[in-house]
């Protein structure tokens, strides 16, 4: 699919993943990129939708829309998190069928997968179990996204696809306390410790816990990829295919930032899905997508960004 001539709705686009993925639309010569801004569009409400769609008749929904956070504040909001994600989620798709959309592309979450499911995680493995408890809602919620789209794909000849992306991070990540992900809380930890001089900072959990982390361009590239090359109903993850510990993670952010104080762990909270790291051979085969940031790189260009936007100077980074 030749994605210059199309017009396209980017839910989302506003945001972390969203600016990325306008700029990979840019440079393949999209001029037509509506985005439906949160505070003009509700997205959880079938009018707002209707009224995005009157106002950009798109060709393409790429949804990227979603309430997230971390397990904090997945644990806090599982109601909101279940109902908002659901809504916005199930309303699209089925307004983009009736308003004749060629191409609907659904971003479903590695929460997902079943919390046992075997590392790594094939996609053929996404039904055979329930989630981690902390973030069930969530991906629950962005699961049925899939079940939607292979049934409108069967009974309405629809085509939606739907993309398992892994946990991301980079610039313009969220570093707010109260609803960061993991990568984004430490490197705030970290920063503040090494400005303040603390000589030891608090960690979730034990640090077994491991995770795969994909950087925030690298996805941005796999969804345009997807957009033009893919139309299948079998979900696609998107990934960088290594795992690392919370543990090793957490002494590489404070090598990078020059934290040399002590690392507190605090095991009455939770470390949620014991192991994540996705495999990424369909994505390869599908569509030709591996990812290119070496994880140290991008955790770097990451530090770099918020020392910038926060307007901190380390000496050491």
């Amino acid at each position: 699919m030749d994605l210059a001539s199309k017009r396209i709705m980017l839910t989302g686009g506003a945001g972390f993943l969203g600016s990325f993925v306008v700029e990979k639309l840019k440079a393949r010569g999209c001029k037509h990129i509506f985005i439906p801004k949160e505070q003009d569009y509700d997205l959880t409400k079938a009018a707002a939708i209707e009224a995005a769609f009157k106002a950009s008749k798109p060709d393409i929904v790429i949804h990227l829309a979603a309430k997230v956070g971390g397990i904090g504040a997945n644990r806090e909001n599982p109601g909101s998190f279940f109902y908002d994600n659901l809504m916005m989620g199930v309303q699209l798709i089925e307004q983009a069928r009736q308003h004749g959309v060629e191409k609907f592309v659904a971003l479903g979450t590695i929460c997902a997968y079943p919390k046992f499911a075997p590392v790594p995680f094939k996609e053929e493995d996404l039904w055979n179990g329930y989630p981690e408890e902390t973030n069930a809602p969530y991906g629950l919620a962005k699961k049925m996204l899939l079940v939607q789209s292979q049934a409108y794909r069967q009974q309405y000849g629809f085509n939606s696809i739907f993309l398992l992306p892994v946990n991301l991070y980079g610039p313009g990540d969220n570093f707010n306390p109260g609803s960061s992900h993991v990568i984004p809380a430490l490197i705030k930890k970290c920063v503040e410790a090494v400005k303040t001089g603390a000589k030891d900072i608090p960690v979730w959990g034990t640090g077994k816990a491991t995770r795969e982390f994909l950087y925030v361009e690298d996805c941005a590239e796999a969804i345009v990829l997807a957009t033009e090359k893919y139309n299948a109903p079998e979900p696609v993850n998107i990934g960088a295919g290594f795992e690392i510990s919370i543990k090793d993670l957490v002494e590489l952010i404070a090598r990078l930032t020059g934290f040399k104080g002590e690392l507190i762990w605090d095991a009455s909270q939770p470390d949620g899905q014991p192991r994540r790291m996705l495999n990424t051979t369909r994505a390869a085969k599908e569509f030709g997508f591996k990812s290119a940031t070496n994880f140290e790189t991008g955790l770097l260009k990451t530090i770099k960004w918020y020392l910038v936007s926060s307007k901190t100077h380390l000496a050491k980074v």
